[in-house]
């Protein structure tokens, strides 16, 4: 039998620790949830390798869904700086690792996704995990979801082109959002801070993650 605790300590510590992380709420997080609870029974003993882990197939013109690789998503998670006092919008939840991680940062957490199979799936594995403080809702990426807003953190879980106004209008007065943007190796780590009603971003580091849905640049008209 695989000993997933010592796989995931062994995880934060040659993975994550090396990277730069050390907020001991997102160390303390990833040492806790069990990522191998998070994908299909034949990748479980490959659950803590530092790779990003397929959790649905590429359909209908829509990108393979992915958890996150663990070391650039936990520096993401520690620049949304996230406290039991927020209120957290996570967008595309896929099969909800990151949702149980964030539960764990802060004190409620709204996790939007737009393929249903995953909606459900990852609604029955954090019940059944006791993460009791997430909302799973399905709706489309790039909308957000307007209906509980204003967030404090917006987290965009996995790579954008653009994001839309409509979105970050869901940020509270001093709330952040955090997303990559750009695809590949030249893609950006940002973290977006709202203002007096505007909202201005900073540049942090590379992170090349896979790409969400939904988040394209519409096509340009060339005369």
């Amino acid at each position: 039998m695989m000993d997933y605790a010592a796989a995931r300590t062994k995880m934060v510590d040659n993975q994550i620790r090396t990277t730069d992380v050390t907020s001991h709420s997102v160390l303390t997080a990833f040492l806790t949830v069990p990522r191998e609870a998070f994908v299909a029974a034949e990748l479980k003993p490959l659950a803590y390798i530092d790779e990003d882990m397929q959790v649905a197939p590429a359909a209908n013109g829509n990108p393979a869904r992915y958890i996150m690789e663990p070391s650039p998503l936990a520096k993401l998670l520690q620049l949304a700086a996230i406290t039991k006092d927020d209120l957290v919008l996570e967008i595309g939840c896929g099969a909800g690792y990151a949702a149980a991680l964030l539960s764990l940062l802060a004190g409620s957490v709204v996790a939007t996704e737009s393929d249903e199979a995953l909606v459900a799936k990852s609604t029955e594995t954090l019940s059944e995990l006791g993460y009791d403080n997430i909302a799973v809702v399905s709706a489309k990426l790039e909308d957000g979801y307007a209906a509980e807003a204003p967030y404090d953190v917006i987290f965009v879980n996995g790579a954008v082109e653009e994001l839309s106004e409509s979105l970050l209008a869901q940020l509270r007065e001093g709330g952040r959002l955090v997303a990559v943007v750009g695809y590949g190796n030249a893609a950006r780590a940002r973290l977006y801070v709202r203002n007096g009603g505007i909202t201005s971003y900073t540049e942090y580091f590379n992170a090349a993650v896979k790409p969400l849905p939904g988040f394209r640049k519409a096509a340009e008209f060339v005369f």
